[in-house]
């Protein structure tokens, strides 16, 4: 009887895990910008789309010692960068993180990111319900201003290395 119990209650809860709001969340191409020596900022950016609405509501990486999502958005011909409290994911949408726009910014960086390193980021997703689950990304470092596809694509104030936080 021990055994069928511990077994229902093994299958409720690989049915309640797979039905969070990160088992829904599809992402495509994370990268991070690489940094230089003694740069203590820079961008993670990734494409993510949805299957049901959530929204990030908080991000984290052990490489930084803030992790914040932030928006870039033109404001009287100056590009300024706020901190947003939450990004939507609406269901279906891709929702692009890229540079000049939406992404997540790593403060306080704990070391020199190089190209080619593998960034491990979280993201903390929050159905309509309140329900938050986490959802762990690998992203890697390009090189800024490189040549290739493993190029990180360069925008008008996307180097944050000057912001103060």
């Amino acid at each position: 009887m021990k055994h069928v119990f511990l077994s229902a209650l093994l299958a409720l809860s690989a049915t309640a895990w797979a039905q969070t709001p990160a088992a829904h969340v599809d992402v495509k191409e994370p990268w991070v910008r690489a940094t230089v020596a003694q740069q203590k900022s820079t961008g993670a950016f990734m494409q993510l789309t949805a299957k049901a609405d959530v929204r990030v509501v908080d991000a984290r990486s052990p490489i930084a010692g803030l992790t914040q999502i932030h928006e870039m958005a033109m404001e009287k011909d100056v590009m300024r960068m706020r901190e947003v409290k939450g990004l939507a994911l609406p269901a279906g949408q891709a929702v692009e993180l890229k540079p000049g726009g939406y992404h997540v910014m790593l403060l306080d960086l704990k070391g020199q990111v190089k190209a080619g390193d593998v960034v491990p980021l979280t993201l903390v997703l929050e159905d309509k319900a309140g329900q938050r689950s986490t959802l762990e990304i690998k992203a890697t470092a390009r090189a800024l201003g490189g040549v290739g596809a493993a190029a990180a694509p360069a925008a008008a104030g996307a180097d944050h290395s000057q912001h103060k936080h």
